[in-house]
């Protein structure tokens, strides 16, 4: 009978859990393509040894050196050439044969084949839970490898494939474990009655429903990063943080001078998972730290610090080049440029992150307006009222003031300084930066919402959580479609039904991550950037091809290489597309002295 009991006393948790999973399964399943920066987490996962596309160097030094000096006809042969090769590096160092080895560098671009760009993005028979080569791919990236891994690991149970669902999976799991932490968060703090019972229960249920059906949930699920795993270990760490605040002995102290484990695991997790968890871990660590010591338990507070130390070292240990990312890497000396450049344009940037957490909790604009004008209506109701009654005879214990004051400091400062900092040092304003905001943002809004129609004595949880609900539908249905790129499937069927044709990218920055699964369908592709066109006369020997000139190679330069590519006899023939789902220009051209 306990699962009975336990089924009927949790149905409305359920329930949330169950919508939300529909809601977000419904958008996975509609999502057709891909950011260039999710098509980089699949090759930084899936590429063995090759972290990089370099037109000039199809294969990289240790992808090669892997290639043709370690894999052998057996495991017996790879192992004793794996052997051989240690014994090398020991022995001869910086002139042994791997660090010295060199990988075929090619003037000027060259063709890559279908096959070599399958092999970027996807996992065959050979490299399936390589995990050393995902750690190779990321210590030159400015990200930490273990969502990299996760990735990795699915795509090497479904070889040669690549799928939405293989990337989304796992931030539809913590999409629907930060819901599973609001439902505890609640219940925890009705336990200690920092609220009262019927309150914390609903305000779990409340933010689970209003985040995981937000248009920053939807986001975080579409989005082939780190953040959503990121998202769920910063509510990950607050509760295991107020856990142990508010166990049973939490006024002896023993929850934080012992059992530590998971704690220092879940923290090093983070620095596994995105150097941003170090903003809201660190905050956190701080307010806690200050608190027990304030509080008279030193000892309690050394032994945080220890546990943090130990996460620390732990973390670093394991993957030690995350220290040079942050302190060296482009990407590390760009965000602590930001931070210490003065408030110039802070304010700017506060208003822009501001304004993407306010669309990504409540909605369109529109929306999100009208639910914060609601609450503004109901408060000022409670306030008229309290100002024609006598205030309340009965007054918390001056202690209990104490504590609740402690419990908003780590429920309320970490966030907030997240954001602050985050709005400072991200690289660019969009929203992924703000991910692990947005469950403390939805869970601040339900909390007050509950509150304030607690104080207009509303019963039952039918009044707080059915508007919650309807919120949520409007959100579910007025969703912006950003991350799905509809109609990029219509591309992708245009190039199957031309996949024997060779393909020449015309292209700047990094721009053609954004067409790998079009290069894996094209015999042959040529990536060349306008100036690289010059001299070749390997396209002069094309009788038809696929030209595909990126977003941002402008009218007057496509004019250009269209002369240059007629030079060689290679003329325009259809264009078939303009201004894709990527701005793209994909043009059909025949070489008519050959055809």
């Amino acid at each position: 009978m306990k699962w009975k009991e336990k089924i009927k006393r949790n149905r409305w948790q359920l329930a949330v859990l169950v919508l939300v999973l529909l809601v977000q399964c419904n958008y996975i399943s509609e999502k057709q393509g891909y950011h260039m920066d999710e098509l980089l987490t699949f090759e930084l996962a899936n590429a063995e040894y090759n972290p990089w596309i370099v037109p000039t160097q199809p294969v990289g030094r240790l992808a090669k050196f892997m290639q043709q000096e370690i894999y052998g006809d057996s495991m017996g042969e790879t192992l004793q050439n794996i052997k051989n090769t240690v014994a090398d590096v020991l022995r001869n160092r910086g002139n042994s044969k791997l660090l010295s080895y060199q990988a075929d560098v090619y003037e000027e671009p060259v063709w890559i084949t279908r096959d070599q760009f399958h092999e970027y993005i996807t996992v065959g028979d050979r490299d399936a839970f390589n995990y050393l080569s995902v750690y190779f791919n990321v210590k030159d990236d400015n990200h930490p490898p273990l969502y990299f891994m996760l990735v990795h690991t699915l795509s090497s149970v479904f070889r040669g494939r690549i799928s939405p669902w293989m990337g989304c999976v796992f931030n539809l799991a913590a999409v629907l474990g930060c819901c599973v932490i609001m439902f505890a968060l609640g219940r925890l703090l009705a336990a200690c009655r920092f609220v009262e019972e019927r309150t914390g229960e609903l305000w779990g249920l409340c933010g689970a429903l209003l985040y995981g059906c937000s248009p920053g949930a939807i986001a975080t699920t579409l989005f082939i990063r780190m953040y959503g795993i990121l998202t769920f270990l910063c509510m990950l760490t607050l509760y295991l943080h107020l856990q142990k605040w508010l166990g049973p002995r939490n006024r002896t102290g023993k929850d934080f001078a012992k059992n530590n484990k998971l704690l220092i695991l879940v923290t090093a997790m983070g620095f596994w998972t995105q150097y941003f968890f170090l903003f809201y871990c660190l905050l956190l660590a701080l307010v806690t730290a200050v608190t027990l010591f304030r509080g008279g338990r030193k000892k309690e507070t050394f032994c945080y610090i220890r546990s943090m130390v130990i996460a620390a070292v732990v973390g670093v240990g394991i993957y030690p080049f995350g220290v040079k990312h942050i302190l060296t890497s482009g990407r590390g000396v760009e965000a602590i440029g930001n931070l210490l450049s003065g408030l110039t344009g802070y304010g700017e940037r506060l208003f822009s992150f501001g304004r993407i957490l306010l669309l990504r909790v409540l909605g369109q604009k529109p929306l999100g307006l009208a639910a914060i004008g609601l609450l503004v209506m109901i408060g000022v109701i409670l306030l008229i009222r309290r100002k024609t009654r006598e205030s309340r005879s009965v007054r918390a214990a001056e202690q209990d003031k104490k504590d609740r004051r402690k419990l908003w400091w780590m429920l309320a400062f970490p966030p907030v300084g997240y954001f602050l900092l985050a709005a400072k040092m991200s690289p660019y304003m969009v929203d992924r930066y703000i991910m692990p905001v947005f469950p403390f943002a939805a869970m601040a809004f339900a909390g007050l919402l509950v509150y304030l129609l607690g104080r207009l004595k509303t019963e039952g949880i039918s009044v707080p959580l059915y508007a919650i609900l309807l919120l949520s539908c409007l959100n579910v249905f007025t969703y912006d479609g950003e991350y799905l790129y509809t109609g990029y499937s219509f591309q992708l069927e245009l190039t199957r039904e031309r996949a024997d044709l060779p393909c020449i990218c015309v292209y700047e920055g990094y721009s053609f991550y954004d067409n790998l699964q079009e290069f894996a369908l094209y015999d042959r592709t040529l990536l060349v950037k306008p100036s690289e066109l010059t001299d070749r006369q390997d396209i002069a020997q094309l009788p038809e091809a696929m030209v595909i000139y990126k977003h941002n190679v402008d009218i007057d330069t496509q004019q250009e290489v269209g002369e240059i590519l007629s030079g060689y006899g290679l003329n325009p023939h259809t264009f078939l597309m303009r201004e894709t789902v990527y701005g793209d220009t994909i043009v059909y051209c025949v070489n008519e002295s050959l055809n």
